[in-house]
């Protein structure tokens, strides 16, 4: 008979975890079994994750303030972390950031405010956890990347370069870390029901006129199932990739798109 917590035991960290994405994959692994500790930027977000995933008898959920593109923010961060759940088994590099703007008028302070936040943050935190796990042998990193790590999209430029960076990263991370008990993988969500999409739409609506539905109709029609992703979706995918039993799944880009990209 499996095992309903195959996560039992182990401590994972969600950067960007209080909304969107985060949310859902920490739920997911709380749901396996996992103890967490979601990590962002605003602490009334992180509290109120907290208090919605918190489950009596269930495992703990703890708080860390963290800026994932400032080094000395993100050491203390996870510092804090393995006092608090212990060593960190699980790392998913959730936290990011898009704007948009055509690459003429894409300001330099923007192009590498996205590469700290989407690529050097996955670095960051990667470098904090990666000795300890290559010392227990275990461990493993999962970058919440996009499918703007696996090809274009117009007036996204700086943000397609950083995911792409990411998987960049996630490549090379797994050939140096596949003999020593740890996987790193890249997920891929295609257009998700986020506060990023949310963004986008009121985006497309101010410079196009489109209607709030016709801006959602238009990113929906870019997946082949017609639709949004669901946050869910993206997170069993994470929690599939952090399980004991996947240790040769490794140096992957799973994309999470219905299709958009093969």
């Amino acid at each position: 008979m499996s095992n309903p917590y195959p996560l039992e035991g182990l401590h994972a960290v969600v950067t960007g975890g209080g909304s969107g994405i985060g949310a859902a994959i920490a739920q997911a692994l709380i749901a396996d079994g996992a103890r967490v500790t979601l990590m962002g930027r605003r602490l009334d977000r992180l509290q109120a994750q907290r208090d919605r995933l918190s489950v009596d008898g269930g495992p703990s959920v703890e708080l860390q303030v963290c800026d994932v593109a400032d080094e000395a923010s993100v050491r203390q961060a996870f510092a804090a972390a393995v006092k608090t759940a212990g060593p960190v088994d699980l790392l998913v590099n959730n936290a990011g950031q898009v704007e948009t703007a055509p690459f003429a008028k894409t300001s330099l302070e923007t192009w590498r405010r996205l590469l700290d936040v989407n690529l050097t943050g996955s670095f960051l935190c990667s470098r904090e956890v990666l000795p300890a796990m290559t010392e227990r042998r275990f461990g493993r990193i999962v970058n919440v990347a996009s499918t703007a790590a696996l090809k274009g999209y117009a007036y996204v430029a700086a943000y397609c370069a950083a995911k792409h960076g990411v998987l960049g990263l996630t490549r090379a991370l797994a050939l140096e870390t596949a003999r020593k008990g740890v996987t790193v993988n890249a997920v891929c969500p295609g257009y998700t029901e986020t506060d990023i999409v949310a963004g986008a739409i009121d985006t497309i609506v101010a410079k196009t006129g489109r209607t709030p539905e016709q801006a959602r109709a238009e990113l929906a029609a870019v997946n082949p199932q017609g639709r949004l992703v669901d946050p869910a979706e993206v997170a069993a995918s994470v929690a599939w990739l952090a399980r004991r039993d996947s240790g040769a799944i490794t140096g992957q880009a799973i994309a999470v798109a219905g299709g958009e990209v093969m």
